[in-house]
């Protein structure tokens, strides 16, 4: 049986790269793309955390009827790093997180399931594209949890992924979704264009 996690969304972020747009509320198949990632994540753990900027904003209105766990960030403008260790204190003691984050509309389900299944409790598993670039989702067991509380900046969780090569399990998943995020309107006409 796979150890028990819960699914983290860090969403706080300005989306400053968008030019005045937000890219988690960019549609994909009349679904915000927040909202897709959330519906997904809840069909693998029964515990997902969203982190959001301060309310008001207009994330909270596509997550609202969804059994999701939502964590404020005050300070969001602190980075990624900030946002993760605001949305790990949300995490079930004991229990470890994956790492989704809500910009890479191509993972689905099945990634974060094949992500799972490679998961003992004891070591990071991370996605991977299919020629082995490593990616998200990143899922870290309960006893790194503790590293999350000095996080700060955009640099996320790497260092406490780095400080555990190479002992970090990697799992291929199909094409590029393991790398593929969408930043700017160039990126968001680009994929679209690709669908």
């Amino acid at each position: 049986m796979t150890p028990a996690f819960a699914i983290l969304i860090p969403a706080a972020g300005a989306s400053s790269r968008m030019r005045g747009g937000d890219k988690l509320l960019e549609p994909i198949e009349g679904v915000a793309c927040l909202r897709g990632i959330a519906e997904r994540a809840l069909q693998i753990s029964s515990r997902v955390i969203v982190t959001l900027p301060a309310a008001p904003h207009a994330r909270y209105a596509v997550l609202e009827d969804l059994n999701v766990v939502i964590v404020p960030v005050e300070n969001a403008a602190l980075g990624m790093g900030h946002s993760l260790m605001c949305g790990v204190q949300a995490v079930p003691n004991g229990w470890g997180v994956m790492i989704v984050p809500g910009d890479m509309p191509n993972l689905e389900a099945e990634d974060l399931a094949q992500v799972a299944a490679a998961f003992n409790g004891k070591r990071i598993v991370r996605g991977m594209t299919q020629s082995g670039a490593p990616g998200h989702p990143i899922l870290f067991p309960a006893r790194l949890l503790a590293g999350f509380a000095t996080l700060s900046g955009d640099r996320g969780a790497s260092e406490i992924v780095r400080r555990e090569m190479p002992d970090v399990t990697g799992v291929r998943l199909r094409g590029d979704r393991a790398i593929l995020d969408l930043d700017t309107p160039e990126e968001w006409a680009a994929y679209r264009a690709r669908q």
